[in-house]
């Protein structure tokens, strides 16, 4: 009894978090989780439908990593999982196999015998479906269970509203930074192209007539064009995080990488293997030090290329951001806090994270920060 006691509470406060930091994927993975300990089964998932007869999201407990990577690509939406994702009635069968819409499994899939199936419902509006298989108690399932269910397939429909809500409001942010950055374009650098174009136009006008003046008013149009440069960059390094908690940190800097790399001179080039979910302090805390770091080597370096890595061992996370630009002196650097590099490292450290900068002048720069994955 305490261990439900315990379950139910956890899911409680799942459902409750969604609309503060936790993503929704972390909610339905507390979910499908608790359902299959507090049913006593050994297999449960979840499923999203997406609209190409796949899956958004589709998450399991029950399932080892290994066999999941062995089972293979996503389920479509056939068979009994077709029947939840279409039809409002719940499903409980003490033998899954003997359904007339029973299609079999892939070879790495886990027998299953016993089922039962909610779908998860907002309005009459289907959102997707839980089910678990194989109750270690004898019997098999229940109408007590089904009940049960049915109470956790309601606590899924509130994660995935809240969820659709928030994505309405991310996408209203969107456009308002949209908006901001076209005014700051118009303000800052529209002005400084219109009179980049007058004092080409007087350059060429001088040419012929007074090659000293025309040289003059050339070089103004490099400093023009230099400084129009800077204000984009600028900008663009402004940009308000994305969405960390709705993306996950390595999609979030992917994301920003792809653009920095569309907009410098220097190659900016992005190495990430699988990351765990962290808290989204820490999230926030990796993405801001990557974004500095990145300022620092396109805007101070002048690098040729700048690589930066995000990879996950043993309980940490370890984000690399290495330039080959101009590098520097560290000990010059840091008290001053000229690059940054205080700031970067009270935010590491905030986190409980670590930060070191290694550079030497001529050889480039690498900032290295390793932070926790959870404690």
């Amino acid at each position: 009894m305490d261990c439900d006691r315990e379950e139910l509470r956890a899911l409680s406060a799942a459902v409750l978090a969604v609309t503060s930091h936790l993503s929704v994927r972390e909610v339905l993975q507390t979910i499908v989780t608790s359902a299959r300990r507090l049913l006593d089964a050994e297999y449960a998932a979840l499923g999203v439908p997406d609209a190409g007869g796949s899956f958004a999201e589709f998450v399991v407990d029950g399932v080892s990593d290994a066999q999941w990577r062995a089972i293979g690509p996503l389920p479509r939406q056939h068979g009994l999982l077709g029947v939840l994702m279409r039809d409002p009635r719940p499903v409980r069968l003490d033998d899954i196999r003997q359904h007339p819409r029973f299609e079999g499994w892939p070879p790495a899939h886990p027998d299953m015998v016993d089922f039962v199936g909610v779908p998860i419902i907002d309005g009459t509006e289907i959102l997707g479906a839980l089910f678990l298989a194989n109750k270690r108690s004898p019997g098999g399932f229940t109408a007590d269970d089904e009940d049960l269910l049915r109470l956790l397939a309601g606590h899924a429909a509130i994660a995935l509203v809240n969820a659709r809500l928030f994505e309405r409001n991310r996408e209203l942010s969107i456009v308002e930074e949209r908006s901001r950055i076209a005014h700051e374009l118009h303000d800052a650098v529209t002005q400084k192209l219109f009179s980049l174009r007058l004092t080409a136009e007087a350059a060429r006008t001088l040419l012929s007539r007074d090659p000293a003046r025309a040289d003059a008013e050339l070089a103004n149009v490099r400093r023009l064009a230099a400084e129009a440069v800077d204000e984009v960059r600028a900008i663009v390094v402004g940009l308000r995080p994305v969405d960390l908690a709705g993306d996950g940190l390595d999609v979030a800097l992917r994301k920003q990488i792809e653009l920095l790399d569309r907009v410098h001179g220097a190659t900016v080039r992005f190495d990430a293997s699988p990351i765990p979910r962290m808290g989204a302090g820490r999230e926030e805390a990796l993405y801001r030090i990557a974004q500095e770091a990145l300022h620092n080597a396109l805007r101070h370096g002048a690098p040729s290329a700048v690589d930066i890595r995000l990879q996950a061992h043993d309980g940490v996370v370890v984000l690399e951001v290495a330039d080959d630009g101009l590098g520097f002196d560290p000990a010059e650097a840091a008290p001053t806090g000229q690059l940054g590099i205080a700031s970067m490292r009270e935010r590491a450290v905030a986190v409980g994270g670590n930060l070191t900068v290694a550079s030497q002048s001529g050889e480039g720069t690498t900032v290295r920060v390793e932070v926790p994955t959870d404690g």
